[in-house]
């Protein structure tokens, strides 16, 4: 990102509308788009930019009075835009982008297409996907802020799924593997929703998912589900740790799995069990929705504010390991 002086006042670039929040629509294919925007202007400005369904593309960005800051990144434009079953709504054609903040303010605005970007592609549940309206919000959303441009995050990541319903529905695991590309990742997080699955199948659903991502040139890394909050004393119990309804240890499944098939995994119910664990039963609401911030209390699904602290521990992983989104990431 670049920030140099702007020279005078400038209107709302071609396509953008608003003051509060600006909008702004391209009438693009489906496909995957460099994008540049510089934002501020000739007041001070607060500026955040989202990308379709609630893709935080860059946080808050503060910018003198007269001063603009230049920011790239790639964007994954598909239809549905959202969750690929729908759910939520099926959001416009095109690109869409948002300038929201205190202040927001955007100057200029290009939209090209990619030449030959890496694609990250997410195969998940609702903890992952892009969760169409807030507060909802899964960890898919919040870690496009650290992807450079040259790669993107495609978030096929759907409410309600399992391993083995995410196999099966031709709007899932099919039409992401139509899209795969040599050696893009795909990260492949289940757990949440396999409450009956039995150790065997929840072990051959992955193991037929690594199978199908390989066929087609991707390079598979599994991802253990994170925790739920639930408290016994100062200590996360079975059930917030996948162990589930018919005894199946799912984060070890996948551990196992995964040094079998020789394929990487990002151990995330670890990680988030010591900081859950960590900010203790009352702090770590605030990781999850709260009646008091948010309307509702849900110990399963993420707040903005959790969905990036979990995006923060699969980096962390990723760079850690080296995956290939490493040399991408911001």
């Amino acid at each position: 990102m670049t920030q140099t002086a702007a020279a005078a006042p400038r209107a709302l670039p071609a396509g953008c509308s608003g003051t509060s929040t600006i909008a702004c629509h391209y009438g693009v294919a489906p496909g995957t788009y460099d994008v540049t925007v510089s934002v501020g202007g000739a007041v001070a400005g607060r500026t955040e930019v989202w990308a379709e369904a609630r893709r935080l593309m860059l946080p808050v960005t503060s910018t003198a009075a007269g001063a603009v800051a230049t920011y790239a990144f790639t964007v994954d434009v598909r239809r549905p835009e959202g969750q690929p079953t729908g759910q939520g709504g099926t959001g416009s054609p095109g690109l869409d982008l948002r300038f929201t903040g205190a202040a927001p303010q955007v100057s200029a605005v290009s939209v090209k297409p990619a030449a030959q970007p890496l694609v990250a592609y997410l195969a998940g549940d609702s903890t992952v996907c892009d969760q169409p309206a807030a507060p909802y919000t899964g960890w898919g959303q919040m870690i496009t802020t650290a992807v450079r441009p040259g790669a993107a995050i495609a978030n096929y990541g759907d409410s309600g799924e399992s391993s083995g319903s995410f196999l099966s529905n031709s709007a899932l695991l099919p039409a992401l593997l139509s899209k795969v590309g040599a050696n893009d990742p795909v990260f492949i997080q289940f757990g949440h929703n396999d409450k009956q699955t039995s150790a065997s199948s929840y072990r051959n659903n992955l193991t037929t998912m690594i199978a199908r991502v390989r066929a087609e040139g991707g390079v598979p890394v599994l991802v253990t589900p994170p925790v739920r909050r639930l408290f016994d004393g100062d200590r996360l119990t079975p059930t917030a740790l996948h162990v589930n309804g018919v005894g199946a240890d799912l984060p070890a499944e996948m551990r196992a799995v995964g040094a079998a098939q020789r394929v990487p995994v990002i151990d995330l119910t670890a990680r988030s069990k010591a900081l859950v664990e960590s900010l203790g039963p009352s702090a770590s609401a605030q990781l999850f929705l709260r009646s008091s911030a948010d309307g509702v209390t849900d110990n399963t699904h993420f707040s903005q504010y959790g969905a990036t602290r979990m995006a923060g521990l699969v980096l962390q992983s990723i760079r850690e390991q080296n995956l290939p989104l490493a040399s991408y990431l911001r």
